[in-house]
């Protein structure tokens, strides 16, 4: 595999051309799958698997599994700030520091229950919204773009399927 392929192994993310209500179910289904995915994946792993990087530089599969609750955490928040203020500024974050931090050393279990209940968090609210809350926005301050809950949701069922991919992809070379 290229580099690129390693570092995006299911492509990168596209905008839909459309959000029908069966998209948005599958893409709700995704998010609601991921945390059992992910344990499933990494339960029979040893210390030297979880520190083994998914491509040359890249994050090792317990970073991974480190930065996916971070990463959903950031998204809840950005969910719930949309829908409580009219078309806030959310704050991004460096996710790369965030990877060299200690708590991505630490053992994966309490980052695999910090997954599963900010993704019960993350379904609930999904399958409570109306097409008009679908349709609310934040505007991301990086890229100045506005972007609608629908489309976030989209994005992070790919970066959910994304990061379970360098996962999987790198324990089939075990």
């Amino acid at each position: 595999m290229t580099d690129e392929q390693l570092k995006y192994p299911i492509g990168k993310f596209s905008v839909p051309a459309s959000y029908t209500p069966e998209e948005i179910q599958n893409w709700i289904a995704v998010i609601k799958d991921l945390p059992g995915k992910v344990r499933l994946a990494v339960m029979n792993l040893n210390e030297a698997q979880l520190d083994t990087p998914y491509r040359p530089g890249g994050w090792t599969i317990r970073q991974v599994v480190h930065h996916l609750p971070d990463s959903h955490m950031n998204s809840l928040i950005r969910f719930k700030w949309a829908l409580t203020e009219e078309n806030p500024t959310i704050k991004a974050y460096e996710e790369a520091a965030w990877a060299l931090q200690a708590d991505y050393k630490l053992p994966i279990e309490s980052s695999l229950k910090m997954l599963e209940g900010i993704h019960v968090h993350l379904v609930a609210l999904f399958e409570s919204f109306t097409e008009k809350e679908w349709e609310r926005t934040f505007i991301h301050p990086q890229s100045g773009a506005t972007v609608s809950l629908k489309r976030n949701l989209a994005m992070y069922a790919w970066h959910s399927e994304h990061h379970l991919a360098h996962i999987t992809n790198t324990i089939k070379g075990f």
